[in-house]
């Protein structure tokens, strides 16, 4: 048998019952108490709670019943003290003869330790502060690959726990439904807890990170490019006050997707000034994998092999894969030296016309593989650039990162341009000191210049849309 009791923590009638329960599971060996005190404001809801649901009648404390964990039925109830005393008499040939002024004493014990317990509770609790991570869009194939990274440690830390927040429309609800009941179901230890939203203005609260996944479906054919900029505006001027409003003050802001990658970061940036400016950058590293990749398979080495490609420019649309500072490390040939030792990957290729004309040319067959794949490549790069974020970058490797322009490589001030970075201390910093020969140059001008006017046209709407909302 196994008896549940419950009652107000500073009740007489408890203390007694306890006492006779206490004698009852001494004596009998199959016989088990599970006790549950409640604070006395907490007493009445929670007794109406658990006699709604299981259809019991009763008002005084304490309650005990049997819980009948052989028939897989719900709980037996026995009633208040007055009915378990005639219970344990009946049953055991048991009974308390505690006195009233001893059942006040233990009473008012009860209560003091009931209080210090949950006092103990609530500390306990405070320690343990999950990362709160909200991922907008999450009906993205990208996010389904992306929460197991999350979650299994690897990015944050075996010691940290995170609660994720799925945000989309009302339309995906189902599919949210579904992924929050998959992950709940794989049971990740240091997943506390997995939601889906749809309320918007319940956006990113407590937010500690932010991934926004937001795409538009880019068809030129079908409108111009303006239109969808104005699009991806919408979208930023309702996310970036919101953010502004419930996130934490040092929130981390990741913008990835398909389309638009740099403008999403740059239009958060501008409707939401108080979001610190270096803390939004739009992820950049599927492509460096996809150009590693399309590199080893040319030379027939390990992908992991190959490091600092540089991805330069519009993250989404035209940018400069840059292999002038590119690595080989690990590779089979005659020379060889310790694992640590790295060869210019230039020189490896030896094939100076496939550089400049096949894997530049084939930029466009880059972008087709990045802007076409499942997800699990998106997913891996957002899960990388979060794990050098808190746990710092290679020392000696460059990461490309979409971040704002202070004028690094006479790159204009003030657009979201993608440049080599490393991570370290829960900052980025540029690599400044890396030296760019004069062709390279060239492409950042005319890269530059492309944001310049992609900008301008998103600032154009902006002023276009005052007006409208000054009616």
């Amino acid at each position: 048998t196994v008896a549940m009791f419950t009652g107000k923590a500073n009740c007489p009638y408890y203390a007694k019952a306890e006492l006779l329960l206490d004698c009852l599971q001494t004596n009998l060996p199959n016989f088990k108490v599970h006790k549950i005190t409640q604070h006395p404001d907490k007493w009445e809801q929670w007794l109406h709670d658990i006699c709604e649901t299981n259809g019991w009648e009763h008002s005084q404390s304490p309650i005990i019943w049997r819980e009948l964990l052989d028939r897989g039925g719900k709980g037996q109830l026995l009633g208040g003290l007055k009915d378990f005393l005639e219970y344990a008499q009946k049953y055991y040939g048991i009974t308390s003869m505690m006195l009233s002024e001893e059942m006040s004493d233990i009473a008012e014990e009860n209560l003091q330790t009931h209080l210090e317990i949950v006092q103990e509770d609530e500390e306990i609790k405070s320690l343990i502060k999950p990362l709160q991570i909200w991922i907008t869009s999450a009906s993205a194939p990208i996010c389904y690959h992306l929460i197991p990274l999350l979650a299994n440690g690897e990015v944050f830390g075996m010691t940290t726990e995170i609660s994720i927040h799925l945000l989309d429309t009302d339309q995906f609800k189902q599919i949210l439904c579904g992924i929050v009941m998959e992950a709940e179901d794989m049971a990740f230890p240091l997943l506390r807890s997995i939601s889906g939203h749809t309320e918007i203005d319940q956006a990113f609260i407590e937010a500690d990170i932010i991934i926004v996944l937001d795409d538009v479906l880019l068809n030129l054919e079908v409108q111009p490019l303006e239109n969808y900029i104005g699009e991806v505006n919408e979208i930023c001027q309702v996310y970036a006050p919101l953010i502004e409003k419930n996130a934490k003050s040092d929130v981390k802001v990741i913008t990835s997707g398909k389309t638009f990658a740099n403008l999403k970061a740059m239009m958060i940036r501008t409707y939401g000034p108080s979001i610190r400016p270096e803390n939004i950058i739009a992820i950049a590293t599927s492509w460096e994998s996809a150009a590693k990749a399309m590199l080893a398979r040319k030379l027939n080495a390990n992908i992991a092999g190959v490091k600092d490609v540089i991805v330069w420019g519009n993250i989404t649309g035209s940018n400069y894969i840059d292999l002038s500072h590119a690595k080989l490390y690990g590779y089979d040939c005659a020379i060889w030296g310790p694992p640590n030792y790295p060869r210019s990957l230039l020189n490896m290729i030896r094939d100076s016309e496939w550089v400049h004309s096949e894997f530049l040319s084939a930029q466009s067959t880059l972008s087709s593989q990045v802007s076409h794949c499942a997800g699990m490549l998106p997913a891996h790069a957002v899960a990388t650039v979060l794990q050098y974020w808190y746990h710092d970058s290679p020392s000696d490797e460059i990461v490309s990162v979409g971040i704002l322009s202070e004028g690094q490589f006479c790159i204009p001030e003030g657009i979201i341009f993608s440049m080599p970075v490393r991570f370290q201390n829960g900052n980025w910093e540029v690599i400044t000191e890396l030296e760019i020969n004069e062709t390279t140059q060239k492409v950042l001008e005319r890269l530059s210049h492309e944001l310049v006017q992609e900008k301008l046209v998103a600032l154009k709407e902006i002023e276009e849309m005052r007006p409208y909302e000054a009616e």
